[in-house]
C-alpha cells in the first residue's frame, strides 16, 4: 500500500509579479522588461486581486506549477490526464518491472469493510504472483501489465499554468469529486497557496464563490474556506 505524497518542484519564479505584468501591459506605454523592474507590492496585489475577480485570467497563464506525485492510483490518473491544458510524464507499466516494488491503494469503503479488505488483499497479492509469473516464464512486461489492477500506484509528474489550476481545483475539490483525486487537489492547492497566495485567494470549488452548480445532487455539508489552507 502507498500514501499520498505531492511535491512542488518548480514553478514561475515571482508568479504573482508576472501575473500583475501581464495585466498591466495591456495598458501600459512602457514594455514588460520595465514594468517587471517597477511594479510596487501594492501594485502587484491590487492588479492581481482584480483580474482574478473580473475573471480575466488569460494574465494567469503566464505562470505555471510543476508537481512530483506518488502514491496515488491508475484509476486517480486516469482522470487527471482529462485535464487537457497540462503536461503529463508518467511511469511506464511497459519499461519498469514491478517485482518487490509493486505497491496499490486501497480505497477507503474497501479498507472499513474488513471482509471486504481481506478479499481485495487477497485478489491483489493473487494478481500480482501471476503478474511475476509471467515476467519469470518470458512474457514481455508490456504484455504482463495487461492484468494490473487500476489500484496500481502509479507517479506522475504534473505541469499545469495557474488558469488551469483553477479550474481544476473549482472542479476536483468539490465534495462531489472522487476520492482520491479530490485528496490531491486540496494537497496541490495547499501548496499552490504558499506560493501565490493572491491567485489562488477564492480558488476552490463553486460553493466558495457562490451558488453550488451540483442542483439536487449537492452535498449537505459544503466545505469551508478553510479546508483548503496549508
Amino acid at each position: 500500500m502507498s500514501e499520498l505524497k505531492v511535491k512542488l518542484i518548480n514553478h514561475t519564479p515571482n508568479p504573482e509579479r508576472m501575473v500583475a505584468v501581464a495585466a498591466r501591459l495591456c495598458y501600459a506605454p512602457v514594455g514588460g522588461e520595465d514594468l517587471f523592474a517597477n511594479l510596487t507590492q501594492e501594485e502587484i496585489e491590487k492588479l492581481v486581486r482584480f483580474v482574478v475577480k473580473s475573471g480575466h485570467l488569460s494574465t494567469t497563464e503566464h505562470i505555471s506549477f510543476t508537481f512530483a506525485i506518488e502514491g496515488v492510483s491508475r484509476a486517480l490518473t486516469h482522470q487527471l490526464v482529462r485535464h487537457r491544458l497540462a503536461s503529463y510524464n508518467q511511469q511506464s507499466q511497459r519499461y519498469v518491472k514491478f517485482y518487490g516494488n509493486y505497491n496499490y491503494i486501497t480505497p477507503p469503503s474497501v479498507k472499513n469493510n474488513p471482509k471486504i479488505n481481506t478479499k481485495f488483499v487477497q485478489m491483489i497479492d493473487n494478481i500480482h504472483k501471476f503478474y511475476e509469473e509471467m515476467l519469470s516464464a518470458g512474457v514481455e512486461a508490456e504484455d504482463a501489465r495487461y492484468i494490473l489492477p487500476n489500484a496500481s500506484e502509479t507517479k506522475i509528474i504534473v505541469s499545469m499554468n495557474a488558469r488551469e489550476l483553477l479550474h481544476f481545483f473549482t472542479v476536483r475539490c468539490c465534495n462531489r469529486a472522487q476520492w482520491e483525486i479530490k485528496n490531491l487537489a486540496i494537497e496541490m492547492l495547499k501548496i499552490v497557496k504558499k506560493i501565490s497566495p493572491i491567485v489562488f485567494e477564492k480558488a476552490g470549488p463553486n460553493c466558495l464563490r457562490g451558488p453550488c452548480p451540483e442542483g439536487k445532487f449537492k452535498c449537505e455539508v459544503p466545505p469551508k474556506a478553510s479546508d483548503f489552507d496549508a
